[in-house]
């Protein structure tokens, strides 16, 4: 349930009403109570997910952001060099394996 914001026309009264999507918006100030009650846009529209059952790292700062893809960088060419080596390494395999009779063939 949202938080809305409501100001008075009339007596220049704020406040936060915490109301269902369902409730119809207020018209009567709760101070001066007169009929001159206007919902307003309020900053808090965004939805925000925090405590317990969140993942603590969908709110990451900026910094460590930039930091994480800092070091994705620096680990792509490490990545490929590892990559050359393994498939030089499977080919030599596969061709010591190819000259090897399989126990089915007799």
């Amino acid at each position: 349930m949202p938080t809305y914001e409501y100001r008075c026309e009339g007596c220049g009264h704020e406040f936060e009403e915490f109301q269902s999507f369902k409730d119809e918006p207020l018209r009567v100030c709760p101070k001066c109570h007169e009929e001159r009650l206007r919902r307003l846009f309020g900053t808090g529209a965004a939805i925000l997910f925090r405590g317990s059952g969140f993942y603590e790292t969908d709110y990451r700062s900026e910094s460590y952001k930039k930091a994480a893809k800092a070091e994705q960088e620096a680990a792509k060419p490490a990545a490929a060099s590892t990559n050359g080596t393994s498939s030089s390494d499977k080919k030599s395999s596969d061709s010591k394996s190819a000259g090897t009779p399989s126990a089915s063939s007799s």
